[in-house]
């Protein structure tokens, strides 16, 4: 009230909400009730006999009354009602309340909804209007007083001069301080010993902006108490100044630590140093006009000359101010668009998606704001200003907040947890399995972080009242859903990681010394391991819909028919899967195995409950269905084998063919590396076959699984040698020719030539 003398609390009481965070000044001051209605007695309870309502009867009374308020027609209705009411004479009789019926709001449609919305809201807009222009026009004349208004500019001014005077001299003497503090965080940025010395003397900075700013508040508080003359009224207009300045100069103290102007080292970012001045002396000035106008000027022209004339102060102080900020705007929208798409570059790719965009609708948002401003000033100058002030700050520390764990998440993404090298040999897959489930959860949680901080800087605008929705409304029941969902994941997601690295710690070698398991067994944990993934997806699938309210009864039975449906159309799959089960029991073939299965020979390179993959020496890929398999080779099974025969002349000695038989033989084992792969003794079987032009001999061997073909390949090289060198000769191919002549019967004659040398 302008008779009240404000104390030290009361300067400094925005200061510390801003600190703080707080709510606005509406939320901490006190509610008082009129005088008349403290005093008024308590009713007293009426002499009728009319019997206590029970508890069902009060329940369905509160029910309706509820109805009624959430209705706007029944709401209006009742409204006029109880106004008629209380604008009866006294003489009549009381007033009856017909409780009007509430209307059901579901009947509307989309298009009534939103023209009652519309109404709603632009009638009160309107309303307001029409209220400022009755300020203006219609409210009552006070003298003007001229030397009292002198007076008061006088002692007001000397007051301001004397803080600013004060203020600037102690920034000026922690000058230095700031510059060391610069110097010394750039420099350990620059050496990366630690990445937190530099943001520490940022903050650092501000938080010395801050002390001296409550410093200046209280040596002002003083001062005020020398320089008001005794007048309460320039005691409350000085008042008016020292809240002013608190909430102006905090303001400001955010604008040095985003730019910084005159000390560069402790600038957060990477800005020019004329940007930096420029843009932080044009938002120094638009705060110190829009504060000052409203905080100070406004109140004392209404209160010392007129209302009307400080409506209209009011009016064109924020027109003028709202008309330069938005040509600065527009006037600078090419080249702030080109500095944050330059800061995209330069950013991590999570915030440069968010800084691109931001570069296309910041003029638009910076525009709404202070149109938003000029249309809450002009119906109510103060508390307009200070809740745009609170909700800015608010906002700028919610979104730098937010900035920062996101990007340390981010940071954390990209880094890889290395396990020791005993559990990486143990178990070769946790490694990749870990780091990846970890960058899931830090996705996971960057992206609640980017949510959490658009709630935030909502309820920081009061379009959503974030702590009613967590605690009353459908929030809870959000959060609830997550956290189990999330708890659903995680046990899944540890459950596969263990059992999985299990099987894969079984499939490797053991550094123990314990041998790799053979094929078989890789082939089986390999299957369970894939059944296995399945069936903890199908699990988890069906508990989180079941969590999030999905009835998966339906959904069971559904499957059961569908499968009973597909059943009998699937018979050949049930077939390849039964055959292929009882190959893998029977250890028919495993992953490696060289096979033959009908007219196909190959490697075998891929198992599966229904198929088997063979790639042949040609590079064919075939999948043959377990089902098409009646017989097959495996020459992988224990042992590999081969029988030689080798064709001589017929005329060569069998005693000398087989002694140099069994001399290059011998010559072949003589080889370590042949006679690793042989197994026991060669067999020499002797003459095994005779013709008219060649006789053969033969010789067995046994080798290890697949070496056959290299013994034989061997062989044959030692058999050429000791052959050529014995003079031993294969037989030659004949070829008897036919020749016709006439008999004395006159028949065709045969004579037979003789065969070439």
């Amino acid at each position: 009230m302008p008779g009240t003398h404000p104390p030290l609390f009361a300067v400094l009481r925005w200061l510390l909400l801003f600190i703080l965070f707080g709510a606005p000044l509406h939320t901490v001051q006190a509610v008082t009730l009129p005088a008349a209605a403290t005093t008024q007695p308590a009713p007293t309870q009426p002499s009728g006999n009319t019997p206590e309502p029970n508890i069902e009867q009060k329940k369905a009374a509160y029910s309706a009354l509820a109805d009624i308020l959430a209705n706007d027609h029944s709401r209006q209705e009742l409204i006029k009602q109880l106004r008629d009411a209380a604008a009866s004479p006294s003489t009549t009789a009381p007033p009856v309340l017909n409780p009007p019926a509430a209307t059901d709001a579901q009947d509307k449609t989309v298009l009534q909804s939103l023209t009652d919305t519309s109404r709603r809201y632009g009638g009160a807009f309107a309303h307001q209007f029409i209220k400022l222009h009755h300020t203006i026009v219609a409210a009552p004349h006070k003298p003007f007083h001229q030397q009292t208004f002198i007076n008061a500019v006088v002692h007001f001014v000397m007051l301001a001069a004397a803080l600013f005077a004060f203020y600037g001299v102690i920034k000026w003497l922690m000058a230095p301080v700031y510059r060391r503090m610069g110097h010394w965080g750039r420099k350990k940025n620059r050496d990366h010993t630690n990445w937190l010395h530099l943001p520490s003397m940022i903050l650092g900075a501000f938080v010395i902006d801050l002390l001296l700013l409550a410093l200046a508040l209280f040596v002002g508080q003083i001062l005020s108490d020398y320089l008001n003359a005794g007048n309460r009224t320039i005691a409350y207009q000085q008042g008016l100044f020292l809240n002013a300045f608190a909430l102006i100069e905090f303001f400001k103290a955010i604008l040095r630590l985003i730019f910084c102007p005159h000390y560069p080292d402790l600038r957060p970012f990477h800005i020019a140093d004329d940007r930096a001045h420029y843009w932080n002396l044009r938002l120094s000035w638009l705060s110190g006009l829009i504060g000052y106008g409203l905080l100070v000027i406004v109140p004392i022209v209404s209160n010392q000359v007129n209302i009307q004339v400080g409506a209209l102060v009011n009016v064109v102080i924020m027109g003028l101010i709202t008309l330069w900020a938005l040509w600065l705007i527009f006037h600078n929208k090419r080249n702030i668009q080109f500095e944050l798409v330059a800061l995209a570059d330069r950013s991590m790719a999570f915030f440069a998606l968010f800084i691109r965009a931001f570069s296309l609708v910041w003029h638009w948002l910076a525009s709404a704001y202070f149109i938003t401003l000029f249309l809450f000033s002009m119906f109510n100058p103060g508390d307009s200003l200070k809740f745009m002030m609170s909700a800015t700050v608010r906002s700028l520390a919610i979104i730098g907040i937010g900035a920062l764990i996101s990007g340390i998440l981010t940071r954390w993404i990209n880094k890889t947890i290395i396990l020791s090298p005993d559990l990486r040999r143990t178990y070769p897959e946790l490694q990749k399995r870990v780091n990846a489930w970890v960058s899931g959860g830090l996705k996971l949680a960057r992206f609640l972080t980017v949510l959490g901080v658009m709630l935030l800087l909502l309820n920081a605008w009061e379009l959503f009242d974030l702590w009613q929705w967590l605690t009353l409304g459908a929030g809870k029941k959000v959060v609830d859903l997550l956290i189990r969902v999330l708890t659903i994941l995680l046990f899944s997601a540890v459950g596969w990681t263990l059992l999985a690295s299990l099987i894969e710690s079984r499939l490797a070698s053991d550094s123990h010394g314990r041998p790799m398991p053979s094929a078989r067994t890789r082939t089986l944990l390999t299957l369970f391991r894939n059944a296995l993934a399945v069936l903890i997806s199908t699990i988890t699938i069906m508990i989180l819909l079941s969590e999030i309210g999905v009835n998966i009864a339906p959904l069971l039975a559904g499957a059961g028919a569908l499968g009973l449906a597909v059943s009998f159309g699937s018979q050949t799959l049930v077939k390849d899967i039964i055959t292929g089960i009882f190959i893998q029991f029977e250890n028919g073939m495993n992953t490696g195995d060289l096979v033959t299965i009908g007219d196909i020979t190959g490697t075998v390179e891929r198992m599966s409950i229904r198929s088997v993959g063979v790639r042949q020496d040609t590079g064919a890929y075939h999948i043959i269905p377990w089902s098409s398999i009646t017989t097959f080779a495996n020459f992988v099974r224990g042992i590999g084998s081969f029988v030689a025969n080798y064709d001589v002349a017929r005329d060569e000695e069998s005693d000398r063919v087989n002694a140099t038989l069994q001399e290059a033989v011998k010559e072949l084992m003589e080889d370590e590396e042949i006679r690793a792969m042989v197994i026991g003794e060669p067999s020499f079987a002797g003459l095994v076959g005779l013709t008219d032009q060649a006789f053969t001999v033969r010789v067995s061997f046994t080798t290890q699984p697949l070496k056959q073909w290299t013994v034989r390949f061997a062989l044959d090289d030692k058999v050429k040698k000791h052959f050529d060198q014995a003079g031993i000769k294969t037989p030659h191919q004949t070829v008897q020719v036919m020749q016709t002549g006439n008999d004395v019967q006159g028949a065709a004659g045969v004579q037979p030539l003789p065969a070439p040398e």
